[in-house]
């Protein structure tokens, strides 16, 4: 179940608000400019290919695409044995920014957003069917757990794809992750 709880920077072990009501949290999130979205999940074989995926969601793609601008989309997918797995968590889990928005649409499995502005960090578990768009130059980390699961729809302005800017922080290193 999708669940968004807020922390203050300050005291990270301190919740000061959690839901898990989609609508409470896509208002909390508007507040902060991310968009959240519940959208109805659609029927697809485990070992659907990329295209196959786009095709089965190309009419709300093409609708995020002409309210953003997004040029490009594509699926991330991610299972235990990914090759790269390990290597794109450790990337995702630094702080960093990106020059454009971060759209991602869960088509199946989990990830944990952690978003970092006025003072909190905002803890979004993403399951299938969720759409979160962290606007361009907001502070965030990505985790995928130990044992990835997820398949998500990435759209982009930029061609080249995720390009991130990191912070250098080590904020993240004090925020409990996916277990």
């Amino acid at each position: 179940m999708s669940r968004l709880s807020i922390h203050a920077v300050a005291d990270p072990g301190r919740v000061v608000a959690e839901s898990v009501d989609g609508d409470e949290i896509a208002r909390k999130l508007g507040g902060i400019g991310v968009r959240f979205e519940r959208w109805a999940t659609r029927s697809l074989p485990p070992s659907a290919e990329p295209d196959a995926i786009l095709a089965r969601y190309a009419k709300d793609v093409r609708r995020l695409q002409a309210e953003g601008g997004y040029t490009a989309a594509d699926v991330i997918r991610l299972r235990p044995d990914s090759p790269d797995g390990r290597a794109l968590r450790d990337r995702f889990l630094a702080e960093h920014t990106h020059a454009e928005d971060e759209v991602r649409f869960f088509v199946e499995g989990q990830g944990l957003f952690f978003l970092h502005t006025r003072g909190h960090v905002y803890r979004v578990l993403c399951e299938a069917g969720d759409l979160l768009s962290v606007p361009a130059l907001m502070t965030h980390w990505f985790d995928t757990g130990p044992e990835p699961h997820l398949t998500a729809i990435r759209l982009f302005s930029n061609p080249r794809g995720w390009i991130a800017d990191y912070t250098g922080s080590d904020i993240a290193e004090r925020f409990p992750l996916l277990s």
